[in-house]
């Protein structure tokens, strides 16, 4: 997001818990983070997001922070509810407060649809979240719209469905499995140990995501768009892709293992991204295949 603003001529201010300590390898994997004005915020605390905004005075505000991981929501429920909800009220309530014109975008997720098994959802779906993440984001999702319809903001949502890139952090399953099929091509891995693997998810590729979000907040109105591809695809086609890159058969590398399996999960998730493509002119035009080559070949060129 940072680079396509800095790329549209914005001046971008960015935050983190504490900026003084971050090393924001997001910034540096492309080279501008001499160009984005940093500062610490804590979303979770009213006064350090009034302040920010009170300082920086600005258009528009992208509020991607929060805990980010569906897994970890499960050990960390409170952490979850908190950066996510508590964050996008402060937000909110801070736009309200000094100046209602700000344009806000609020990231809210496919994970609030819960199984959608063979139908695709759009932006009237009801929601049926499955995990603390998701009903966290259920949550950001309802206050946003209610200060809205409530105070005149303009305030969007952007109900996204997966998105991938290189600069998904390893914790994540699917560079999991880019690391694994790298590391077992060059012999440094045998094994990789995976919960299910029947899962079917809508994968998207994130920089073409981040122009469907800065294209809400360019409307004449504001609104909540579904932002998806529209094609489901399981986790044993992402398997396929990234070992296939390598002539390797993942079937003969990876195991089972129920311990890694979530107390509750999705099974299928797919999205209808007819509005965004009607109302905001975007559509999706990275395959899966595509995502998968693309997060492979910059991990390769990062290891030279």
């Amino acid at each position: 997001m940072a680079k396509l603003l800095l790329d549209k001529d914005y001046e971008v201010y960015g935050t983190s818990r504490d900026a003084e300590l971050q090393d924001f390898n997001s910034l540096k994997f492309f080279g501008i983070d001499d160009q984005v004005t940093l500062s610490s915020v804590t979303l979770t605390d009213f006064d350090s997001v009034y302040q920010c905004i009170h300082d920086v005075k600005p258009d528009e505000m992208y509020n991607l922070a929060g805990q980010s991981s569906v897994a970890l929501s499960f050990n960390q429920p409170h952490e979850t509810y908190e950066s996510v909800f508590i964050g996008t009220l402060n937000c909110l309530e801070a736009i309200r407060i000094f100046n209602k014109d700000i344009r806000y975008y609020n990231a809210c997720s496919s994970e609030c649809f819960g199984d959608t098994k063979n139908t695709f959802a759009t932006e009237d779906t009801v929601f049926r979240p499955r995990s603390p993440y998701a009903v966290a984001k259920a949550s950001a999702y309802w206050i946003t719209k209610n200060y809205r319809q409530s105070y005149d903001l303009f305030a969007c949502s952007g109900i996204l469905f997966n998105h991938d890139s290189p600069l998904r952090p390893e914790y994540f399953v699917t560079q999991k499995i880019i690391s694994a099929a790298i590391a077992i091509s060059r012999e440094k891995q045998d094994v990789l140990k995976l919960g299910n693997i029947d899962i079917r998810r809508d994968w998207g590729w994130a920089p073409e995501y981040v122009v469907a979000m800065h294209l809400m907040l360019q409307q004449d109105q504001p609104g909540d768009f579904v932002v998806a591809t529209g094609k489901s695809y399981s986790l044993k086609d992402f398997l396929s892709y990234a070992f296939s890159y390598f002539d390797l058969n993942w079937k003969e590398h990876v195991t089972i293992d129920e311990r890694l399996f979530r107390p509750s999960d999705i099974y299928a998730n797919r999205g209808n991204p007819k509005k965004v493509r009607a109302k905001l002119g975007w559509e999706s035009n990275f395959t899966l295949k595509n995502i998968v080559h693309a997060m492979i070949e910059d991990k390769l060129n990062y290891d030279k």
